[in-house]
């Protein structure tokens, strides 16, 4: 069995302290959808998505410029059989320069190919830090999930 935690890396031309900026401001690549802080050392926040993925995120490491890690203290995912997949996973940030560049190492730890959201979650996980957080640290716009209450709604 493989266990491998879920990681993926982009580089950006921008300094280690743009990178580092980027990541905090959760609300402009991942989610609108945000309650708390998300920016430093034992700050928590909650993330929803619909009634998909409710996860609570603490920050147990930030060092600026380098590294964020978050710890989800609860989660409920709605569509695998253990709601509370993600609780006790960490979420890790690791930003470095190479070269010219500067690369954000992304590793979401406990988050295998054995898990039963591994396919749907690394997926979703590709596509925020490949696109909407790459597009953040290097346009200046991310494409995070909206409030709940922006998105119209058919009744």
């Amino acid at each position: 069995m493989n266990n491998k935690n879920f990681s993926v890396s982009i580089e950006v031309n921008q300094s280690p302290n743009e990178v580092f900026n980027a990541v905090n401001a959760v609300t402009k690549w991942w989610t609108e959808n945000l309650k708390g802080s998300s920016s430093k050392l034992n700050d928590e926040f909650t993330v929803q998505f619909e009634d998909v993925h409710y996860s609570k995120q603490k920050l147990i490491e930030v060092v600026p410029d380098k590294k964020v890690v978050w710890l989800v203290t609860e989660s409920k995912l709605s569509f695998v059989h253990d709601k509370q997949e993600w609780t006790n996973t960490q979420i890790i940030f690791e930003i470095s320069k190479h070269g010219d560049k500067t690369q954000l190492l992304f590793t979401h730890v406990g988050l295998m190919p054995g898990a039963e959201c591994y396919k749907d979650c690394s997926n979703a996980w590709g596509m925020y830090i490949n696109g909407s957080l790459y597009n953040l640290i290097t346009t200046g716009k991310g494409q995070p999930e909206k409030k709940e209450a922006e998105k119209q709604t058919q009744h």
